[in-house]
């Protein structure tokens, strides 16, 4: 169980924004056959031009089959005000589109490719670009990280789509028989799953899961912060007694999540000490 901590002025100061409205900047950033797939950009508010800022791109939850870009828009704007550019990616999921979590892995490289591409253009450093994301979201996030196939033909390959840091909601990291999606990745689950592709010098990683979730067990979790270690890599974990699937998406633990995801960012000098 978490220990709770003195951070009331964190909270109130993010609190204070978190929830407030911000204009849609839509980008495309692919196209594939008759669909479009567009991102929000969130800018910090006091943007200087002549800076680099580090970012933070957002994939939504969903188990591949639907979701909203609006996810993680309290993450966005939370981040944005402490300086970071957020992207909050649409990609192709089942209802919408009608297609396998395969199709989903190549729009989210798709993405961290478009950003890293254009990161001048965005006022991003290239080098401090961090994925994120919610359960298939947060499968999505670190697969961008670990996982080598599932391209899109029209990717320029020499641009990497691999990010400088993971921040995990529950996510989805073991597809195999008795993971989660199995029925519809079948014997593929050794070359997709995170869990079972984690090597050296794999990005710094963060993950929150809770005790009672049904879909991702809290085994599962605990095996891919071991492994990840093992390899020798960072990766820290933080059980929420008694929470179950989705849980983040409160706004008690909306709080929560960000005062650890800061402490993260910080610790590895993307953010400065508040």
């Amino acid at each position: 169980m978490i220990k709770k901590i003195a951070v009331v002025g964190f909270v109130c100061f993010f609190t204070n924004f978190v929830f407030a409205q911000e204009v849609k900047n839509l980008i495309t950033y692919k196209q594939v056959d008759t669909t479009t797939l567009k991102m929000e950009v969130i800018y910090p508010p006091d943007l200087v031009k002549s800076k680099i800022y580090p970012a933070v791109v957002f994939f939504f939850g969903g188990g591949w089959i639907s979701g909203s870009i609006n996810q993680f828009k309290p993450q966005a704007n939370f981040f944005a005000k402490r300086g970071m550019v957020c992207f909050l990616v649409d990609y192709r999921v089942k209802n919408r589109q009608k297609i396998t979590p395969f199709e989903s892995l190549k729009d989210a490289k798709s993405a961290m490719r478009f950003v890293r591409k254009n990161a001048r253009d965005f006022q991003v450093n290239p080098n401090a670009i961090i994925a994120s994301g919610g359960s298939a979201g947060g499968h999505l996030a670190a697969a961008t990280a670990l996982i080598d196939n599932y391209n899109e033909t029209t990717d320029d390959l020499s641009i990497s789509a691999k990010p400088n840091a993971l921040i995990l909601f529950n996510p989805v990291i073991d597809n195999g028989p008795d993971g989660y999606g199995y029925e519809r990745v079948g014997d593929a689950y050794k070359n997709f799953s995170p869990l079972y592709n984690i090597r050296k010098n794999a990005p710094p990683t963060i993950v929150f899961q809770g005790t009672k979730d049904k879909l991702i067990p809290v085994a599962t979790a605990e095996r891919f912060k071991n492994e990840m270690i093992k390899a020798g890599n960072q990766c820290e974990l933080f059980l929420y007694d008694g929470q179950e699937h989705g849980f983040f998406n409160k706004k008690e633990f909306v709080d929560k999540t960000m005062v650890e995801t800061d402490k993260f960012l910080t610790q590895l000098g993307y953010l400065k000490p508040l």
